[in-house]
């Protein structure tokens, strides 16, 4: 079948899919809109999506020949507040803040992100840090790179 529909992006066109570049919808501890409820297809006068507070909890993942990164915008939380650990050969991301006062209401917010670790990746050399702007890196070196630059 792969001979008699071509494909425009390769024989790994699927691995694509594991690790998106960016995932959106992550703005964690940041207040929604009457838009955040509407369909996806729903554009503002200038055709374009409208999207408010989007520059916050968008998440961006890199897996190159020398790591895995994972960037996930945390400004919302205290560093006490996150928990970054590797199980199942799964990067789990965890965060939670109890009940706070908001010029609307209260707030708490908790919520958990799997990443899965590419098999060329061991999960007892993965990092993380947080910056003081709130971005969460996390990093997981390759093997086979490790190896040849030693």
């Amino acid at each position: 079948m792969a001979e008699i529909i071509p494909s425009e992006f390769g024989p790994d066109w699927w691995s694509s899919w594991h690790y998106p570049e960016r995932i959106e919808g992550q703005r964690f501890g940041v207040r929604l809109y009457d838009e955040d409820f509407r369909s996806t297809s729903y554009k503002n006068s200038n055709g374009l999506p409208k999207k408010k507070a989007m520059s916050s909890g968008v998440s961006e993942v890199k897996n190159d020949k020398k790591q895995f990164t994972i960037s996930l915008c945390m400004k919302q939380f205290k560093p006490e507040d996150i928990e970054v650990k590797v199980v199942d050969n799964c990067i789990v991301i965890r965060g939670e803040f109890e009940e706070r006062n908001e010029e609307s209401g209260i707030c708490s917010r908790k919520f958990t992100r799997r990443y899965i670790l590419p098999k060329d990746c061991e999960a007892e050399t993965v990092t993380s840090s947080l910056s003081l702007d709130g971005t969460l890196t996390i990093v997981a070196p390759k093997k086979l790179f490790e190896e040849t630059t030693s």
